[in-house]
């Protein structure tokens, strides 16, 4: 009789199921049902797994193993699920770069991350894998997802394989399985190190907590390298499909709504924003939708509130971050009760799976009803920051996942975020909170968006400023928002001075851009308080 080889995993009599062994019993489970239309294409459960089973064997052919240390750079195509899914199969290492990322993001998180290999799509990123292979000196294969020029074809590799049953890799649930790089809008990017632990955590709270539909046909089109791909596992759990967009217009994402009959979504705020502001909104038939998840970044409560008067009670927030992912909080849909407008400024409860506290700078509980830090402790909180260690550290002082977002509770437990520990301006010798002047400003029935920062001034230090972006067709004078602003928050939040922009600069993941917006006002300052 053949002895099993050791597991990696100390204690295997209770090792808890790995994200990727809940997707293989999906894919059999599921396997006559439609999984994925994308493009042309229309899969099935089973075709699915048989391209990961093929993929897989490939990586395998080609040398690649558990802890093998491998990137993915691709719009969205089919065979992005197929590599995803064979990452967890062979358990490998990854990290996803966006999409958007500039050369020298995506040669940082290559040469930060020790990458060997990257696999890219060749219709859109050939060239850049050919700069990044002579850029990285780590980075000795390139394997294409179709014919390329610049390295080994994947697929067509794949395509030498009969698929064969699908199995778990031996891993241990503390070992890292994968890198996710912040944005970057604080500093430079860290590569934040998530076991396999924190993935099957938060899957966990995902099915949990979050408010599915009874039957889920959910619409990804935001990159499925990054948050539309969070989204596959829990709708292949469910026996449901997903309906993938190469990306976001606010045409193709209701006529895909109308024609697929979408019952969920994800959406970043400025999509919803674009979503209400679009001239032909009320020509769809959108009656299928029954949960819209949304966040990522903060959102006007002002525009939150009109989504919910067009489209009905259908929203649900989901707060996290990085080192955190996704789920610290929840506003169920619910909460976002028009009768108490107060509470679509909230974030939700915090999650039962989790301990979140607010601490102040010395480690303590805040008081009951005052700002303080947002910290976490839990299976979903990240290893670490990858050869960062004075960096993770810091951010895990007193033994805490500290967010750097400051945030108040309320006495029926909602967390309502009034900053970034980082972007607040100190005027005059006064704290300000941007976010409460941006919530203030967004409610001018003119005002698309805005962000606020501090600016240097010779008298206060810092000012407040603000960049507004106007709704089509609208105009207001300055002195109307400051006006606003003074009435709601008092003299000190009311900015100094209001700049009308057509844009506010977002991050590669969608979020408002503070470094950037700083950077127009701050020049080549080296810091950034005043």
């Amino acid at each position: 009789m053949n002895t099993p080889a050791p597991s990696r995993e100390p204690d295997p009599l209770h090792r808890e199921p790995l994200p990727v062994d809940l997707l293989i019993r999906s894919l059999d489970r599921y396997a006559d049902r439609t999984a994925v239309h994308i493009g042309d294409e229309t899969l099935t459960y089973r075709e699915v797994r048989d391209r990961i089973s093929t993929v897989a064997q490939a990586y395998r052919a080609l040398g690649l193993g558990v802890g093998s240390r491998v990137a993915l750079l691709s719009a969205n195509r089919p065979e992005v699920l197929f590599t995803q899914g064979a990452n967890g199969v062979v358990g490998v290492r990854f990290v996803s770069l966006h999409p958007m990322g500039s050369l020298d993001d995506h040669a940082y998180a290559l040469a930060d991350g020790d990458i060997e290999t990257l696999i890219y799509d060749p219709d859109k990123y050939e060239e850049r894998a050919a700069q990044l292979a002579a850029a990285v000196p780590s980075l000795k294969t390139l394997l294409a997802l179709g014919p390329t020029a610049a390295g080994t074809d994947l697929i067509a590799t794949a395509a030498g394989f009969e698929p064969e049953p699908l199995t778990a890799p031996d891993v241990s649930l503390n070992d890292t399985g994968s890198l996710a790089y912040t944005g970057g809008t604080t500093g430079k990017s860290k590569g934040v190190m998530l076991s396999y632990r924190g993935a099957a955590a938060l899957l966990r709270i995902q099915m949990a907590e979050w408010q599915w539909p009874a039957e889920t046909r959910f619409l990804v089109c935001t990159p499925l390298s990054h948050a539309g791909g969070a989204f596959w596992n829990p709708t292949s759990l469910q026996g449901g499909s997903i309906v993938v967009l190469p990306g976001f217009s606010p045409a193709a994402v209701l006529a895909a709504i109308e024609k697929y009959r979408i019952t969920s979504t994800m959406l970043v705020p400025t999509m919803l924003y674009a979503l209400l502001d679009y001239p032909e909104l009320d020509k769809y038939d959108l009656s299928s939708l029954e949960t819209v998840f949304y966040g990522a970044s903060a959102i006007s409560p002002t525009r939150l509130a009109e989504a919910v008067r067009k489209f009905g009670p259908i929203f649900f927030q989901f707060y996290g971050q990085a080192e955190s992912p996704m789920t610290i909080s929840v506003l169920r849909k619910e909460d976002h009760d028009l009768d108490k407008p107060e509470r679509l400024a909230s974030c939700g409860k915090p999650v039962p799976w989790l301990h979140v506290a607010l601490l102040d700078d010395q480690g303590n509980t805040v008081p009951d009803g005052e700002p303080g830090e947002v910290c976490v402790r839990g299976p979903l909180v990240m290893q670490g920051y990858l050869n960062k260690p004075e960096q993770t550290a810091e951010a895990t002082r007193f033994g805490w996942l500290h967010t750097g977002d400051i945030a108040r509770q309320d006495a029926e437990g909602f967390l309502y975020i009034v900053d970034r520990k980082k972007d607040m301006i100190v005027s005059g010798g006064f704290n300000v909170y941007p976010r409460e002047v941006e919530d203030v400003l967004s409610a001018h029935p003119a005002v698309s968006a805005a962000a606020v920062i501090g600016v240097p001034d010779d008298k206060w230090g810092e000012a407040v400023k603000a960049v507004v972006v106007l709704r089509e067709g609208q105009q207001v004078a300055v002195e109307e928002l400051q006006a606003l602003v003074k009435e709601r928050k008092g003299a000190v939040y009311t900015p100094k001075s209001v700049d009308f922009a057509a844009s506010i600069p977002v991050s590669p993941l969608g979020k408002p851009d503070k470094k950037a917006l700083r950077a127009q006002y701050w020049g080549e300052s080296a810091r950034q308080v005043n």
